[in-house]
């Protein structure tokens, strides 16, 4: 490739940042697109402006919303759980495997192993309001069982411990150091129906 083309170097650059996606790969796929500007160039460029100029995150609860819509946080009101995950990769994973009927609570990252809450952006504060605010019976704790999963889930408990609300973890099937985003849908049926109570002393 041209070195002189600056503009795809950059590209590639770009894309080689994308989860699963290396220089080789990213070639591939920029080749792909320039073979096919019309048809994929132009609708790829107006779909990710768009997606840049109206889509946000909720400062509630860490879901995708359109700005000039309510999130479905402020508008589905109808169950009395709370899952709790790490980003929005776990949560599509959990509702597309159909097995939890009810609200999600992003955070957006984990707390460090030790300890550090610099994470502006984790909303356990948030968190802590809507349990609160609403009616809920049950905070469903679903991080990973990595080290920074697990040191999350700690903090939470104890920033909700004294809210008289039943705090569950997700339980067999759930592999030491694994990830929610990496499971298939069997383990995480195991680990949802097998999730046990967090003891609070």
């Amino acid at each position: 490739m041209d070195n002189n083309i600056l503009e795809i170097e950059e590209l590639i650059k770009q894309f080689s940042k994308l989860p699963g996606l290396g220089p080789k790969s990213a070639k591939r796929i920029i080749l792909k697109l320039i073979d096919n500007k019309d048809a994929m160039v132009k609708p790829l460029a107006k779909s990710l402006a768009n997606v840049y100029k109206s889509v946000v995150r909720c400062n509630s609860c860490g879901n995708l919303k359109t700005i000039s819509n309510k999130c479905i946080c402020e508008t589905d009101k109808n169950y009395d759980k709370i899952c709790v995950v790490e980003n929005l990769a776990d949560m599509w994973v959990i509702d597309s495997a159909n097995i939890y009927k009810g609200h999600y609570h992003i955070l957006g990252g984990t707390i460090s192993s030790g300890g550090s809450l610099n994470q502006k952006n984790l909303l356990i504060d948030s968190l802590v309001q809507r349990v609160k605010k609403n009616n809920l019976k049950e905070v469903i704790i679903a991080t990973s069982a990595t080290v920074e999963g697990q040191t999350t889930a700690h903090y939470i408990e104890d920033m909700i411990k004294n809210n008289k609300i039943k705090i569950t973890k997700l339980a067999q099937g759930l592999p030491v150091g694994g990830e929610i985003e990496q499971l298939d849908d069997g383990t995480l049926f195991s680990a949802f129906r097998n999730r046990t109570p967090v003891n609070s002393k």
